[in-house]
Protein backbone atom coordinates (compact mmCIF):
# COMPACT_ATOMS: atom_id res chain seq x y z
CA UNK A 1 0.00 0.00 0.00
CA UNK A 2 1.42 3.35 -1.05
CA UNK A 3 -0.02 4.99 2.06
CA UNK A 4 2.51 3.04 4.11
CA UNK A 5 5.29 5.14 2.57
CA UNK A 6 6.72 8.48 3.59
CA UNK A 7 7.55 10.91 0.76
CA UNK A 8 11.25 9.85 0.52
CA UNK A 9 10.15 6.20 0.52
CA UNK A 10 7.61 6.92 -2.22
CA UNK A 11 10.35 8.55 -4.30
CA UNK A 12 12.45 5.41 -3.87
CA UNK A 13 9.50 3.25 -4.92
CA UNK A 14 8.93 5.29 -8.07
CA UNK A 15 12.58 4.97 -9.03
CA UNK A 16 12.51 1.22 -8.35
CA UNK A 17 9.57 0.69 -10.74
CA UNK A 18 11.21 2.72 -13.51
CA UNK A 19 9.48 6.05 -12.95
CA UNK A 20 11.00 9.47 -12.42
CA UNK A 21 11.30 10.25 -8.70
CA UNK A 22 9.27 13.41 -9.39
CA UNK A 23 6.28 11.16 -9.99
CA UNK A 24 6.20 10.66 -6.22
CA UNK A 25 5.20 14.27 -5.62
CA UNK A 26 2.35 13.98 -8.07
CA UNK A 27 1.11 10.88 -6.26
CA UNK A 28 1.63 12.51 -2.91
CA UNK A 29 -0.53 15.50 -3.79
CA UNK A 30 -3.37 13.24 -4.85
CA UNK A 31 -3.09 11.12 -1.72
CA UNK A 32 -2.89 13.90 0.84
CA UNK A 33 -2.66 17.49 -0.35
CA UNK A 34 -5.53 20.00 -0.47
CA UNK A 35 -8.07 17.42 0.61
CA UNK A 36 -7.80 15.46 -2.67
CA UNK A 37 -7.30 12.16 -0.87
CA UNK A 38 -8.29 9.92 -3.76
CA UNK A 39 -9.36 6.36 -2.94
CA UNK A 40 -8.01 5.05 -6.26
CA UNK A 41 -5.51 6.23 -8.86
CA UNK A 42 -8.34 5.83 -11.36
CA UNK A 43 -9.94 8.85 -9.71
CA UNK A 44 -7.15 11.09 -11.05
CA UNK A 45 -7.71 10.25 -14.72
CA UNK A 46 -8.85 13.18 -16.83
CA UNK A 47 -8.29 15.68 -14.06
CA UNK A 48 -5.82 18.54 -13.99
CA UNK A 49 -2.37 17.22 -12.98
CA UNK A 50 -3.87 13.73 -12.87
CA UNK A 51 -1.94 10.53 -13.52
CA UNK A 52 -1.65 9.16 -17.05
CA UNK A 53 -3.54 6.08 -18.19
CA UNK A 54 -0.20 4.33 -18.70
CA UNK A 55 0.98 4.98 -15.15
CA UNK A 56 -2.37 4.09 -13.58
CA UNK A 57 -2.36 0.75 -15.42
CA UNK A 58 1.25 0.08 -14.43
CA UNK A 59 0.94 1.14 -10.78
CA UNK A 60 -2.34 -0.73 -10.39
CA UNK A 61 -0.47 -4.00 -10.92
CA UNK A 62 2.20 -3.12 -8.36
CA UNK A 63 0.52 -1.27 -5.51
CA UNK A 64 -2.70 0.24 -4.22
CA UNK A 65 -3.75 3.40 -2.44
CA UNK A 66 -6.15 1.46 -0.23
CA UNK A 67 -6.08 2.36 3.45
CA UNK A 68 -6.64 -1.15 4.80
CA UNK A 69 -9.78 -0.38 6.76
CA UNK A 70 -13.44 0.45 6.23
CA UNK A 71 -15.68 2.75 8.24
CA UNK A 72 -18.28 0.45 9.76
CA UNK A 73 -20.12 2.56 12.33
CA UNK A 74 -20.49 6.17 13.46
CA UNK A 75 -21.79 6.80 16.98
CA UNK A 76 -22.56 10.37 18.04
CA UNK A 77 -22.51 11.21 21.75
CA UNK A 78 -24.73 13.88 23.25
CA UNK A 79 -21.84 16.27 23.80
CA UNK A 80 -20.88 16.29 20.11
CA UNK A 81 -18.11 13.70 20.39
CA UNK A 82 -18.23 11.17 17.54
CA UNK A 83 -16.84 7.63 17.68
CA UNK A 84 -15.80 5.99 14.41
CA UNK A 85 -15.54 2.20 14.30
CA UNK A 86 -13.36 0.77 11.51
CA UNK A 87 -13.08 -2.81 10.30
CA UNK A 88 -9.60 -3.88 9.23
CA UNK A 89 -9.50 -5.44 5.77
CA UNK A 90 -5.89 -6.60 5.85
CA UNK A 91 -2.77 -6.75 7.96
CA UNK A 92 -2.10 -8.24 11.39
CA UNK A 93 -5.54 -7.46 12.76
CA UNK A 94 -7.53 -8.27 9.61
CA UNK A 95 -11.18 -8.86 10.46
CA UNK A 96 -10.88 -7.01 13.75
CA UNK A 97 -11.92 -3.46 14.49
CA UNK A 98 -10.39 -0.28 15.84
CA UNK A 99 -11.92 2.97 16.95
CA UNK A 100 -11.10 6.64 16.53
CA UNK A 101 -12.83 9.59 18.18
CA UNK A 102 -13.60 13.09 16.88
CA UNK A 103 -13.75 15.57 19.74
CA UNK A 104 -15.02 19.09 19.01
CA UNK A 105 -13.41 21.56 21.36
CA UNK A 106 -15.41 24.35 22.99
CA UNK A 107 -14.61 27.78 21.60
CA UNK A 108 -15.85 31.31 21.90
CA UNK A 109 -18.59 32.49 19.58
CA UNK A 110 -17.31 33.26 16.11
CA UNK A 111 -13.91 31.57 16.62
CA UNK A 112 -12.66 28.82 14.34
CA UNK A 113 -13.83 25.39 15.37
CA UNK A 114 -11.13 23.14 16.84
CA UNK A 115 -11.51 19.41 16.38
CA UNK A 116 -9.20 16.85 17.98
CA UNK A 117 -8.97 13.39 16.44
CA UNK A 118 -7.90 10.55 18.73
CA UNK A 119 -6.46 7.71 16.62
CA UNK A 120 -5.59 4.09 17.39
CA UNK A 121 -2.23 2.44 16.67
CA UNK A 122 -2.98 -1.21 17.54
CA UNK A 123 -5.85 -3.67 17.67
CA UNK A 124 -6.16 -3.98 21.42
CA UNK A 125 -3.12 -3.36 23.62
CA UNK A 126 -0.43 -5.43 25.30
CA UNK A 127 0.16 -3.06 28.21
CA UNK A 128 -2.76 -4.37 30.32
CA UNK A 129 -3.40 -1.14 32.24
CA UNK A 130 -5.96 -2.23 34.80
CA UNK A 131 -8.25 0.80 34.53
CA UNK A 132 -8.44 0.74 30.71
CA UNK A 133 -11.15 -1.06 28.74
CA UNK A 134 -8.82 -1.48 25.74
CA UNK A 135 -6.29 -3.13 28.03
CA UNK A 136 -8.79 -5.91 28.72
CA UNK A 137 -8.53 -6.96 25.06
CA UNK A 138 -4.89 -7.96 24.94
CA UNK A 139 -3.03 -7.36 21.68
CA UNK A 140 -4.31 -8.79 18.39
CA UNK A 141 -1.99 -6.90 16.05
CA UNK A 142 -0.32 -3.68 14.96
CA UNK A 143 -1.87 -1.21 12.55
CA UNK A 144 0.08 -0.27 9.45
CA UNK A 145 0.99 3.32 8.68
CA UNK A 146 -1.71 3.30 6.00
CA UNK A 147 -4.34 2.17 8.51
CA UNK A 148 -3.39 4.97 10.89
CA UNK A 149 -3.46 7.62 8.16
CA UNK A 150 -6.72 6.22 6.81
CA UNK A 151 -8.35 6.93 10.17
CA UNK A 152 -7.42 10.58 9.67
CA UNK A 153 -8.66 10.68 6.07
CA UNK A 154 -12.00 9.06 6.80
CA UNK A 155 -12.46 11.01 10.03
CA UNK A 156 -11.90 14.28 8.15
CA UNK A 157 -14.51 13.28 5.61
CA UNK A 158 -16.89 12.24 8.38
CA UNK A 159 -16.32 15.53 10.22
CA UNK A 160 -16.97 17.48 7.03
CA UNK A 161 -20.23 15.60 6.51
CA UNK A 162 -21.27 16.18 10.12
CA UNK A 163 -20.50 19.89 9.84
CA UNK A 164 -22.41 20.22 6.57
CA UNK A 165 -25.40 18.54 8.16
CA UNK A 166 -25.22 20.87 11.15
CA UNK A 167 -24.88 23.84 8.80
CA UNK A 168 -27.99 22.70 6.98
CA UNK A 169 -29.81 22.86 10.28
CA UNK A 170 -28.68 26.50 10.42
CA UNK A 171 -30.45 27.23 7.11
CA UNK A 172 -27.77 26.37 4.65
CA UNK A 173 -24.77 28.27 5.96
CA UNK A 174 -21.42 27.06 4.67
CA UNK A 175 -19.59 24.93 7.23
CA UNK A 176 -16.53 24.15 5.13
CA UNK A 177 -14.39 26.69 7.01
CA UNK A 178 -15.25 24.98 10.27
CA UNK A 179 -14.84 21.39 9.14
CA UNK A 180 -11.19 20.59 9.80
CA UNK A 181 -9.19 18.44 12.17
CA UNK A 182 -6.81 20.73 14.03
CA UNK A 183 -5.14 18.24 16.40
CA UNK A 184 -4.28 14.54 16.18
CA UNK A 185 -3.52 12.58 19.35
CA UNK A 186 -2.28 9.00 19.44
CA UNK A 187 -4.35 8.17 22.51
CA UNK A 188 -6.78 5.61 21.10
CA UNK A 189 -6.40 1.84 21.18
CA UNK A 190 -2.87 0.53 21.63
CA UNK A 191 0.52 1.70 22.87
CA UNK A 192 1.99 3.89 20.09
CA UNK A 193 5.63 3.26 21.00
CA UNK A 194 4.96 -0.50 20.84
CA UNK A 195 4.30 0.04 17.11
CA UNK A 196 7.03 2.60 16.70
CA UNK A 197 7.96 2.40 13.01
CA UNK A 198 4.38 2.56 11.72
CA UNK A 199 3.44 5.35 14.12
CA UNK A 200 6.45 7.52 13.34
CA UNK A 201 5.92 7.10 9.59
CA UNK A 202 2.32 8.22 10.13
CA UNK A 203 3.58 11.22 12.13
CA UNK A 204 5.91 12.09 9.25
CA UNK A 205 3.00 12.04 6.78
CA UNK A 206 0.84 14.12 9.12
CA UNK A 207 3.51 16.80 9.49
CA UNK A 208 4.92 16.72 5.93
CA UNK A 209 4.44 20.21 4.37
CA UNK A 210 3.39 18.60 1.09
CA UNK A 211 1.24 16.10 2.95
CA UNK A 212 -1.33 16.78 5.64
CA UNK A 213 0.77 19.76 6.74
CA UNK A 214 -0.04 19.64 10.46
CA UNK A 215 2.08 21.55 12.93
CA UNK A 216 4.31 19.39 15.12
CA UNK A 217 2.73 21.19 18.06
CA UNK A 218 -0.67 19.81 17.06
CA UNK A 219 0.34 16.13 17.03
CA UNK A 220 0.73 14.27 20.33
CA UNK A 221 2.02 10.74 20.88
CA UNK A 222 1.08 9.11 24.18
CA UNK A 223 3.00 6.32 25.92
CA UNK A 224 2.91 4.39 29.17
CA UNK A 225 6.68 4.78 29.30
CA UNK A 226 8.66 2.25 27.26
CA UNK A 227 11.92 3.87 28.34
CA UNK A 228 14.22 2.57 25.60
CA UNK A 229 11.83 3.56 22.80
CA UNK A 230 10.93 6.79 24.59
CA UNK A 231 14.58 7.86 24.47
CA UNK A 232 14.62 7.17 20.73
CA UNK A 233 11.39 9.09 20.21
CA UNK A 234 12.56 12.12 22.19
CA UNK A 235 15.88 12.22 20.35
CA UNK A 236 14.38 12.00 16.85
CA UNK A 237 10.94 13.64 16.90
CA UNK A 238 9.67 17.09 17.79
CA UNK A 239 5.97 16.26 18.04
CA UNK A 240 4.40 16.43 21.49
CA UNK A 241 4.78 13.67 24.09
CA UNK A 242 2.17 12.60 26.62
CA UNK A 243 3.23 10.23 29.40
CA UNK A 244 0.56 8.03 30.95
CA UNK A 245 1.90 8.00 34.51
CA UNK A 246 -1.13 7.31 36.75
CA UNK A 247 0.80 6.47 39.94
CA UNK A 248 3.54 7.86 42.16
CA UNK A 249 4.90 4.66 43.72
CA UNK A 250 6.27 1.57 42.04
CA UNK A 251 3.98 -0.64 44.11
CA UNK A 252 0.83 0.98 42.73
CA UNK A 253 2.17 1.43 39.20
CA UNK A 254 3.35 -2.19 39.06
CA UNK A 255 -0.29 -3.11 39.64
CA UNK A 256 -2.27 -0.63 37.51
CA UNK A 257 0.36 -0.08 34.75
CA UNK A 258 2.21 -3.43 34.69
CA UNK A 259 4.88 -2.27 32.22
CA UNK A 260 6.31 -0.43 35.25
CA UNK A 261 7.81 -3.76 36.30
CA UNK A 262 10.22 -3.36 33.36
CA UNK A 263 10.42 0.45 33.21
CA UNK A 264 10.05 1.77 36.75
CA UNK A 265 9.52 5.30 37.98
CA UNK A 266 13.21 5.96 38.57
CA UNK A 267 14.01 5.05 34.95
CA UNK A 268 11.13 7.17 33.70
CA UNK A 269 12.16 10.17 35.78
CA UNK A 270 15.71 9.90 34.51
CA UNK A 271 14.75 9.96 30.82
CA UNK A 272 12.32 12.83 31.41
CA UNK A 273 15.02 14.92 33.07
CA UNK A 274 17.43 14.07 30.27
CA UNK A 275 15.09 14.86 27.37
CA UNK A 276 12.61 17.32 28.91
CA UNK A 277 14.70 18.88 31.64
CA UNK A 278 13.93 22.34 33.00
CA UNK A 279 15.27 24.97 30.65
CA UNK A 280 15.99 22.50 27.83
CA UNK A 281 17.24 24.22 24.68
CA UNK A 282 14.31 23.08 22.55
CA UNK A 283 11.77 24.41 25.04
CA UNK A 284 9.97 21.07 25.08
CA UNK A 285 7.39 20.10 27.68
CA UNK A 286 5.87 16.70 28.42
CA UNK A 287 2.17 16.28 29.18
CA UNK A 288 1.78 13.99 32.19
CA UNK A 289 -1.55 12.12 32.16
CA UNK A 290 -2.90 10.96 35.50
CA UNK A 291 -6.18 9.06 35.83
CA UNK A 292 -7.75 9.70 39.23
CA UNK A 293 -8.81 6.45 40.92
CA UNK A 294 -10.64 6.75 44.22
CA UNK A 295 -8.54 5.53 47.15
CA UNK A 296 -5.82 4.19 44.87
CA UNK A 297 -3.71 7.10 43.61
CA UNK A 298 -5.59 10.27 44.59
CA UNK A 299 -4.31 11.16 48.05
CA UNK A 300 -2.57 14.41 48.89
CA UNK A 301 0.55 12.34 49.54
CA UNK A 302 0.32 11.12 45.94
CA UNK A 303 0.10 14.73 44.77
CA UNK A 304 3.19 15.64 46.79
CA UNK A 305 5.09 12.64 45.40
CA UNK A 306 4.08 13.67 41.88
CA UNK A 307 5.58 17.10 42.48
CA UNK A 308 8.82 15.41 43.55
CA UNK A 309 8.83 13.00 40.58
CA UNK A 310 8.57 15.91 38.15
CA UNK A 311 11.18 18.07 39.85
CA UNK A 312 13.56 19.35 37.18
CA UNK A 313 11.20 18.40 34.34
CA UNK A 314 9.29 20.77 32.04
CA UNK A 315 5.85 19.23 32.45
CA UNK A 316 2.17 20.01 32.45
CA UNK A 317 -0.15 17.67 34.39
CA UNK A 318 -3.53 16.59 33.07
CA UNK A 319 -5.82 14.94 35.62
CA UNK A 320 -8.24 12.51 33.97
CA UNK A 321 -11.63 11.52 35.30
CA UNK A 322 -11.86 7.73 35.37
CA UNK A 323 -14.51 6.59 32.90
CA UNK A 324 -16.09 3.34 34.16
CA UNK A 325 -16.78 0.27 32.07
CA UNK A 326 -18.47 -3.05 32.69
CA UNK A 327 -16.52 -5.27 35.06
CA UNK A 328 -14.13 -2.66 36.46
CA UNK A 329 -13.49 -2.54 40.17
CA UNK A 330 -12.18 1.03 40.15
CA UNK A 331 -14.17 4.13 41.06
CA UNK A 332 -13.68 7.75 39.98
CA UNK A 333 -12.29 10.15 42.54
CA UNK A 334 -14.73 12.71 43.89
CA UNK A 335 -14.54 16.18 42.41
CA UNK A 336 -13.50 17.47 45.85
CA UNK A 337 -10.54 15.08 45.90
CA UNK A 338 -9.56 15.98 42.34
CA UNK A 339 -9.57 19.69 43.17
CA UNK A 340 -7.57 19.14 46.36
CA UNK A 341 -5.03 17.07 44.39
CA UNK A 342 -4.77 19.80 41.77
CA UNK A 343 -4.27 22.47 44.44
CA UNK A 344 -1.11 20.74 45.68
CA UNK A 345 0.32 20.78 42.16
CA UNK A 346 -0.65 24.39 41.50
CA UNK A 347 0.84 25.53 44.80
CA UNK A 348 4.07 23.83 43.74
CA UNK A 349 4.09 25.92 40.57
CA UNK A 350 2.82 23.25 38.19
CA UNK A 351 0.32 23.85 35.40
CA UNK A 352 -2.46 21.37 36.09
CA UNK A 353 -5.69 20.88 34.15
CA UNK A 354 -8.63 18.51 34.55
CA UNK A 355 -9.74 16.68 31.45
CA UNK A 356 -13.44 16.70 30.70
CA UNK A 357 -15.15 13.36 30.15
CA UNK A 358 -16.24 13.48 26.52
CA UNK A 359 -18.36 10.90 24.73
CA UNK A 360 -18.78 8.52 27.66
CA UNK A 361 -22.44 7.83 26.83
CA UNK A 362 -21.18 6.10 23.65
CA UNK A 363 -18.12 4.48 25.24
CA UNK A 364 -15.95 7.01 23.42
CA UNK A 365 -14.23 8.59 26.43
CA UNK A 366 -10.66 8.10 27.58
CA UNK A 367 -10.04 4.45 28.50
CA UNK A 368 -13.33 3.17 27.06
CA UNK A 369 -12.45 2.17 23.48
CA UNK A 370 -12.64 -1.35 22.09
CA UNK A 371 -14.60 -4.45 22.98
CA UNK A 372 -12.88 -7.18 25.03
CA UNK A 373 -15.79 -9.53 24.32
CA UNK A 374 -14.62 -9.76 20.70
CA UNK A 375 -11.00 -10.53 21.60
CA UNK A 376 -9.52 -14.01 21.81
CA UNK A 377 -6.53 -12.68 23.78
CA UNK A 378 -8.19 -11.17 26.83
CA UNK A 379 -5.67 -9.83 29.35
CA UNK A 380 -5.74 -10.90 33.01
CA UNK A 381 -7.13 -8.78 35.82
CA UNK A 382 -4.29 -8.45 38.31
CA UNK A 383 -4.80 -8.82 42.07
CA UNK A 384 -4.40 -5.53 43.95
CA UNK A 385 -1.98 -5.01 46.82
CA UNK A 386 -3.91 -6.03 49.97
CA UNK A 387 -4.18 -2.48 51.34
CA UNK A 388 -6.34 -1.43 48.35
CA UNK A 389 -8.86 -4.25 48.48
CA UNK A 390 -11.27 -2.29 50.64
CA UNK A 391 -11.46 0.71 48.28
CA UNK A 392 -12.36 -1.33 45.21
CA UNK A 393 -15.85 -2.23 44.08
CA UNK A 394 -16.90 -5.75 44.90
CA UNK A 395 -16.90 -7.99 41.80
CA UNK A 396 -20.60 -8.63 42.25
CA UNK A 397 -21.41 -4.93 41.77
CA UNK A 398 -19.67 -4.84 38.37
CA UNK A 399 -19.01 -1.20 39.28
CA UNK A 400 -20.60 0.36 36.24
CA UNK A 401 -23.93 -1.47 36.40
CA UNK A 402 -25.44 1.73 37.65
CA UNK A 403 -28.98 0.44 37.82
CA UNK A 404 -27.99 -1.06 41.16
CA UNK A 405 -26.89 2.28 42.57
CA UNK A 406 -28.28 5.14 40.54
CA UNK A 407 -31.87 6.13 41.30
CA UNK A 408 -31.94 8.17 38.08
CA UNK A 409 -31.50 5.04 35.98
CA UNK A 410 -34.76 3.49 37.15
CA UNK A 411 -35.54 0.36 35.19
CA UNK A 412 -33.57 1.45 32.13
CA UNK A 413 -31.31 -1.04 30.43
CA UNK A 414 -27.53 -0.75 30.59
CA UNK A 415 -25.42 -0.41 27.46
CA UNK A 416 -22.74 -3.03 27.16
CA UNK A 417 -19.87 -1.54 29.10
CA UNK A 418 -21.41 1.91 29.24
CA UNK A 419 -23.94 4.26 30.79
CA UNK A 420 -27.52 3.15 31.43
CA UNK A 421 -30.10 4.20 28.88
CA UNK A 422 -32.45 6.88 30.11
CA UNK A 423 -30.22 8.14 32.94
CA UNK A 424 -30.31 11.87 32.30
CA UNK A 425 -28.08 12.66 35.25
CA UNK A 426 -25.20 10.57 33.93
CA UNK A 427 -25.78 11.47 30.31
CA UNK A 428 -25.44 15.18 30.94
CA UNK A 429 -22.18 14.75 32.82
CA UNK A 430 -23.41 16.21 36.09
CA UNK A 431 -21.69 15.37 39.35
CA UNK A 432 -23.55 12.59 41.11
CA UNK A 433 -23.09 11.10 44.53
CA UNK A 434 -25.08 7.87 44.44
CA UNK A 435 -26.99 6.96 47.55
CA UNK A 436 -25.59 3.45 47.62
CA UNK A 437 -22.29 1.76 46.95
CA UNK A 438 -20.26 3.89 44.55
CA UNK A 439 -19.78 7.27 42.99
CA UNK A 440 -19.49 8.40 39.39
CA UNK A 441 -18.12 11.88 38.86
CA UNK A 442 -18.04 13.71 35.55
CA UNK A 443 -15.92 16.82 35.87
CA UNK A 444 -16.67 19.87 33.79
CA UNK A 445 -13.77 21.70 35.39
CA UNK A 446 -11.10 22.89 33.00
Amino acid sequence: MLKNLTLPELEEWCTAVGEDARRARQLWRWLYYDGNWVASLQDTLGRQNGCSQRFVAKAGQLASVDGGLLLEQVAAAKDGTTKLVFKLTEGEGAGGSVEAVLIPMLHRRGARKHVTLCVSSQVGCAMNCQFCYTGRMGLSGNLSTAQIIEQVRQAAQAEYGIMLWQAGQRRGTDASADASITNVVFMGMGEPLHNYEAVMAAVDILCQPLGLHMSHNKVTVSTVGLVDVLERFAASSNVQLALSLHATTDEVRDWIVPVNRRHNLAALSAVLRQQYGAGNAAGRRVLVEYTMLSGVNDTLQDAQRLVQLLEGVEAKVNLITFNPFQGTRFRPSSIEQVLAFRSVLIQAGRICTIRDSRGDDEMAACGQLGNPALSSKAAPILPPPPQFEHVLCNDAWHAVDMMSCCPAAGSAGVKEGGRPYGCATHATGANLQCATKHQVTESAVS
